[in-house]
């Protein structure tokens, strides 16, 4: 039987997502999830049916962790409608996914693993294509310079950039960083 404490249900996701990180796929089992939640032994498995299953939540939950709150929707909705308003948006984007590094680490492991994952691969196919359809439809309504092929332009360019930065740090300086999200914005919306 499944628990529904969904507090600690949470937190047990959390867990998860910081063993991914740090352990990679192969490290995640419910010992290490406990262990890493600080519950007592035997606590994931009352709260996930499979290991899949815990492997399932903790794709959703980065994702839910890395929108934006609700201040950030409504500065983004009152900004500018030019590039240099597009730019920021796209800095800010990658600094926030950026700054929860075990989750897009975790993510990169989910990917990974959903290779060998049909079901996973499922999940995380449906999650990404809904997360890139919303992306597309919120540019589309907002005004801002650009077409939905710009969109998925940036959309990959600024996923590799952040790959970058969480996994070879010492790559690119922040400062470059900047420059190249600058860069990728000004060259990919004036061509579209």
């Amino acid at each position: 039987m499944v628990r529904r404490n969904d507090q600690r249900r949470a937190a047990l996701v959390d867990a998860a997502i910081e063993v991914l990180a740090r352990e990679g796929a192969r490290g995640l089992t419910f010992r290490a999830v406990d262990g890493e939640a600080a519950v007592p032994p035997g606590t994931a498995s009352n709260y996930f049916s499979s290991r899949d299953d815990l492997l399932t939540q903790a794709g959703a939950r980065v994702y839910e962790r890395l929108q934006p709150d609700k201040a950030t929707i409504g500065r983004q909705r009152s900004a500018g409608r030019d590039r240099e308003t597009y730019t920021e948006l796209m800095r800010e984007l990658v600094g926030r996914v950026a700054s929860f590094r075990t989750g897009y680490l975790a993510l990169l492991e989910l990917r990974l693993e959903a290779t060998r994952r049909p079901d996973l691969r499922t999940v995380l196919t449906e999650r990404v294509r809904a997360d890139l359809a919303a992306n597309i439809a919120y540019h589309e309504t907002s005004g801002l310079p650009g077409d939905a092929t710009a969109v998925r332009l940036l959309y990959l360019a600024l996923n590799w950039l952040i790959v970058e930065q969480l996994t070879l740090p010492d790559v690119l300086s922040e400062a470059e960083r900047d420059a190249l999200v600058t860069a990728a914005v000004e060259r990919i919306v004036s061509g579209a």
